[in-house]
């Protein structure tokens, strides 16, 4: 057993395993940790536990320290450095006439990289950009082409339901959304109401998916057509909390029935 720590690093939200031996951290610590590229910061996720060996991966890093005074006067010089940064990777994106629009950019904590993060709708040429920012910084740059859910996890917003994202507050990952989700939930297929601020099928038509589908068993399928004691008619329909659906007879109109009384489809 180990004890460690998840944290979260910044731009693209990364999650991963730090050994936390010898401290004990809770959620949203800052500490400084050992990474690939030298020194960073990163915020706790998941406070100190201990983990069977088995379950983590072959290198787990170092947490160094906890944030000191000293360290947080370190970091928000890091992150002016880093707005202005920005703005130099805007301007040279312009003169070299790249489609690319910045997200965001921040230092690592011992200044050994800087990570600009970046959406656009086509593979970008950025070599020679990243070659003028580090004749310029002189040091480690990374360029980094996210998508838009991945902009929309990191600008945050309010969703249509009134709330801050998702995305930006507590998802740690993009599960697979698809229309057939919505079509699943009985949902009008409008861009407008099934899609997010980010232009893409909301997170959270996966958040019920799979209870709807449990709570449609028995039903007839939507637009179906069934026999019924007053006639052959078709589906319109279905109310799984009600426990009904509707059937158009077009003669006799429309009835509502019971789940029970539903005995098949006409073939």
């Amino acid at each position: 057993m180990q004890k460690v720590v998840q944290v979260m690093f910044p731009v693209t939200k990364i999650f991963a395993y730090f050994d936390s031996s010898e401290l004990d951290l809770v959620v949203n610590d800052l500490v400084i940790v050992e990474t690939e590229s030298g020194l960073d910061s990163v915020v706790i996720k998941k406070a100190s536990y201990m983990e069977k060996e088995e379950n983590l991966p072959d290198s787990v890093r170092k947490v160094v320290r906890k944030v000191s005074d000293d360290d947080r006067k370190i970091l928000s010089e890091n992150d002016e450095k880093a707005k202005i940064a920005l703005e130099v990777a805007k301007k040279y994106s312009k003169d070299l006439d790249l489609n690319m629009g910045f997200v965001d950019c921040y230092y690592t904590f011992d200044k050994s990289q800087l990570v600009f993060s970046f959406v656009a709708d086509n593979r970008v040429d950025f070599r020679e950009l990243a070659k003028k920012l580090a004749q310029k910084y002189k040091t480690r740059i990374e360029l980094r082409q996210i998508g838009v859910r991945d902009k929309a996890k990191k600008v945050g917003g309010l969703g249509p339901c009134g709330l801050f994202l998702c995305c930006h507050t507590f998802l740690t990952d993009f599960n697979s959304v698809s229309i057939n989700m919505a079509k699943n939930q009985f949902l009008a297929l409008n861009p407008s109401k099934i899609n997010g601020i980010c232009g893409r099928l909301l997170c959270c038509l996966g958040y019920e998916n799979d209870l709807y589908t449990e709570l449609k068993k028995g039903y007839p399928k939507m637009g179906s057509i069934i026999e019924t004691e007053s006639g052959i008619g078709k589906v319109s329909s279905i109310d799984v909390f009600k426990g009904t659906f509707q059937v158009d007879l077009k003669e006799k109109g429309i009835v509502e029935m019971k789940r029970e009384e539903y005995h098949g489809s006409v073939e």
